[in-house]
């Protein structure tokens, strides 16, 4: 379908490197933290095409794309690790002042998807495309907000009798959590909480589980695979709808990462935390720190725009 289009990637230096290991970074840790959005910061880098090219083109220009990938690909193998080390148990300390500082990344971030559409035409269409994707994070927040109750108890049971149709389940959940990968706005994390299966894979990860249920392994591979495939095929059709109606697919988009924002403070695992200040008593130094951490989330990821504009003005000129 995009075979015929051609994106030029770009050739590594060390700087650029650095830059698409960032990438991959922040697609791990979109894992493990409900709203955040890889495919944001590739917008902000100016690879989202490019990522978007070398995933769907990768077994017909293998050397080039492999080339490309490997970096965001190491990159997003340490931000799932420091996820799974580091944010998870930050975010079981202090759940909303860390959730607030990703927030504040998000927002930092979001004029950068937002210029995307700078000379665009204001159409019926691109109006509703893009209420359709501020709802959709929102709906999905809202979903797993409601089921994390009624989930909850039963997550640490979930995989305790894998069958055969746990492994087609975990294939087209997985296909899903590659698209969340791809496309700036949804969340791989709030996703699975949607479905119950957050709680249930981040507390199967853990040597003592894997010894008791080695089966588990038949899900792991099953949402292994299930990524590579949306992940695939997705990035080669969003190629295709870049290359036909790119400011129509980024109204989109736009709406999606601006939905995710708001997810962020609806979702199975914040809801948690509403739940315990209504029973005793809302933390002041949480809130304050989260005002905080926001603030210093939307500072730091508004200058990293601001620069890479710079460096876009910079390119431009040279060119010219």
């Amino acid at each position: 379908m995009a075979d015929s289009l051609q994106i030029a990637l770009i050739k590594y230096n060390k700087k650029t490197w650095c830059k698409s290991a960032l990438l991959g970074f922040f697609i791990g840790l979109a894992v493990i933290v409900p709203g955040i959005s890889g495919s944001t910061v590739a917008i902000i880098f100016k690879l989202y095409d490019q990522f978007l090219y070398a995933v769907g083109n990768l077994f017909k220009q293998f050397k080039k794309c492999f080339t490309f990938l490997l970096p965001i690909g190491l990159g997003l193998l340490v931000g799932v690790l420091i996820g799974f080390i580091t944010v998870k148990k930050l975010l079981e300390i202090l759940p909303f002042a860390i959730v607030c500082l990703f927030a504040g990344l998000m927002c930092g971030a979001f004029p950068a998807v937002k210029d995307e559409l700078n000379g665009a035409e204001r159409t019926p269409k691109r109006y509703v495309l893009f209420l359709i994707g501020l709802c959709v994070p929102v709906l999905l927040g809202c979903f797993s907000a409601i089921t994390a109750g009624h989930t909850q108890s039963g997550d640490m049971d979930k995989f305790a009798s894998v069958e055969w149709w746990h492994f087609i389940l975990a294939l087209l959940i997985g296909a899903v959590v590659g698209i969340t990968q791809i496309v700036p706005g949804l969340s791989a994390s709030a996703f699975l909480m949607a479905v119950g299966w957050f709680s249930a894979l981040m507390s199967s990860v853990s040597m003592t589980y894997w010894q008791a249920n080695p089966a588990i392994f038949v899900v792991y591979a099953g949402l292994g695979v299930g990524f590579l495939l949306g992940l695939f095929f997705f990035s080669k059709l969003m190629t295709y709808l870049f290359a036909r109606a790119r400011h129509t697919t980024y109204s989109l988009i736009v709406g999606l990462s601006l939905g995710s924002i708001l997810s962020m403070f609806c979702n199975g695992d914040i809801v948690e935390v509403y739940a315990n200040w209504a029973q005793n008593g809302a933390q002041l130094l949480d809130i304050v720190l989260g005002i905080a951490l926001f603030a210093v989330g939307v500072v730091g990821a508004y200058l990293l725009v601001k620069y890479q504009r710079k460096q876009d003005a910079k390119n431009t000129q040279q060119t010219q």
